[in-house]
């Protein structure tokens, strides 16, 4: 099968196609054909090495020195089940599915296996692959770190990074929680804020968040850029503030999944693409992720791209 391989840490240079052996189910796993994945943030800061002075060695030891144990990276993905093994109960030959694979990555290739109690749920009835495959890492996020500041109805929500993965996800689920969401993002980004449900969009181009007369229960830093002493001028007696840098990894479930699922069949949640590249030209679609220019998610496709 195909699969696009990093060959060792750098540029997106070093991501390179190539043939290997087609993975074969164990009993308990299914073998997935994939049809759609993305470029996230970790593809992106595990194949250039981009970690904290302190955490290199760490990273390094644990990922891997001279290039990534798991070569083949990619922690998204949906596809069709095409074969199970004998003890496989929860899946069937044809089932159309998304699943999350974090640090076991492997998606970036025609062809997985995963085990059926792993984070596997069945496809959104009304999404397309690419639409399936580009929200979990986002949604998942997003999800762990509102949850995390203890969200609650009524509050009010500030999102700084509000139109890439995490923060487009954000934005969505806080409304569905009943707060007052206020995101930020740049000029050209304001109208995609606005239709994510967003109450108010500031653009911090022309205007600095924190010299709003306004104070916020939680603030979300969906983009590592802003600090929370920067922020505390801002934040409300007991207010929580989180950010995706420097807090840990987020700790997910197959229920969260499940969640996000259920949202985007409801049409509470959806999937925002930006870019839609193949297989075959992952290594230029990590080059316009890390452009910080992208709306949402940069999804690959093996076949025809089919975002709606």
């Amino acid at each position: 099968m195909k699969a696009m391989v990093c060959t060792k840490y750098g540029s997106p240079d070093v991501l390179e196609l190539t043939e290997v052996n087609k993975p074969v189910p164990m009993a308990n796993e299914v073998l997935v054909r994939i049809r759609a994945t993305s470029v996230a943030a970790m593809d992106v800061r595990i194949r250039s090495s981009d970690f904290p002075l302190l955490l290199w060695i760490p990273m390094r030891f644990l990922l891997g020195f001279r290039k990534p144990k798991k070569t083949i990276l990619g922690v998204e993905l949906s596809g069709i089940i095409e074969d199970v093994g004998k003890d496989v109960k929860r899946f069937k030959k044809g089932d159309e599915i998304m699943a999350y694979r974090g640090m076991n990555f492997g998606t970036y290739a025609e062809y997985t296996c995963l085990h059926e109690d792993g984070m596997v749920v069945m496809k959104p009835i009304n999404s397309t692959y690419e639409e399936a495959a580009a929200f979990a890492f986002g949604g998942l996020s997003a999800l762990y770190f509102l949850k995390k500041s203890n969200i609650q109805s009524g509050q009010r929500v500030l999102i700084y990074g509000a139109s890439g993965a995490v923060g487009s996800s954000a934005v969505q689920l806080a409304k569905h929680f009943g707060t007052e969401v206020t995101g930020v993002t740049s000029t050209t980004n304001i109208d995609l804020v606005k239709t994510l449900g967003a109450d108010l969009v500031v653009d911090y181009t022309t205007e600095n968040f924190v010299n709003r007369n306004e104070r916020y229960d939680v603030i979300f830093d969906a983009v590592g850029k802003i600090s929370k002493a920067r922020s505390s001028k801002v934040l409300a007696p007991n207010g929580t503030y989180v950010s995706v840098d420097g807090q840990g990894i987020a700790k997910v479930s197959t229920k969260d999944l499940h969640f996000l699922k259920e949202l985007m069949e409801k049409g509470k949640l959806k999937s925002v693409i930006d870019r839609c590249y193949p297989l075959e030209q992952i290594p230029e679609a990590h080059r316009y992720a890390e452009t910080g220019r992208k709306k949402g998610n940069v999804a690959i496709t093996v076949g025809e791209c089919r975002v709606t």
